[in-house]
């Protein structure tokens, strides 16, 4: 068995596309994944599973989920080394001045690549930083600026329905809940 990582992107935002945890992880279980655990209310899924292509666990769970939940679902997948290598391979000094910066990483849906991305990427120079990572981008913010950052015109972007976002925080608690 594999662990796994599913990060729902935009349920329990805005009141929209409401889903209680113990709902999801129940939803999971049914539905055959095992040593299932959510983390906060932002949609992130512990599991384990035998071990699959991502673009089939994706699909699979996207399945499920229009069918539990009615609603349309993107959901991005990532094994317990892939996490490992997000975490060990960001930028040097990312996540080091929290008081400072606020950090994201922003996951990427396939076909969606980094390079892609960073194309569609609204920045402003003085304020924001963006590096490519594999199927990510490490992001950051200065926190007394944030206000002047662009980070946020992203929703208009063609990239949006391709990418969820978590902190630097939740991306590596999620890591360790992976064991």
């Amino acid at each position: 068995m594999t662990r796994y990582v599913a990060l729902l992107r935009g349920i329990n935002v805005g009141g929209k596309n409401l889903i209680k945890m113990p709902a999801l992880k129940a939803c999971f279980e049914a539905n055959g994944f095992e040593n299932v655990s959510t983390y906060i209310q932002s949609g992130n899924v512990v599991f384990e599973a035998p071990d699959r292509p991502s673009v089939q666990l994706t699909r699979r769970i996207e399945a499920m989920l229009a069918e539990a939940f009615d609603y349309v679902p993107t959901v991005v997948v990532r094994n317990r080394k892939q996490m490992r290598a997000i975490v060990e391979r960001a930028p040097k000094g990312f996540g080091a001045e929290p008081t400072k910066y606020r950090y994201d990483v922003f996951f990427l849906k396939e076909p969606l690549t980094a390079t892609a991305a960073m194309k569609h990427l609204p920045t402003n120079p003085a304020v924001d930083r963006a590096h490519a990572g594999t199927g990510v981008l490490y992001v950051s913010r200065v926190t007394a600026k944030a206000t002047q950052s662009r980070l946020n015109k992203i929703i208009s972007s063609p990239i949006y329905p391709s990418v969820t976002i978590r902190n630097w925080n939740t991306t590596t608690k999620l890591l360790e809940l992976m064991g």
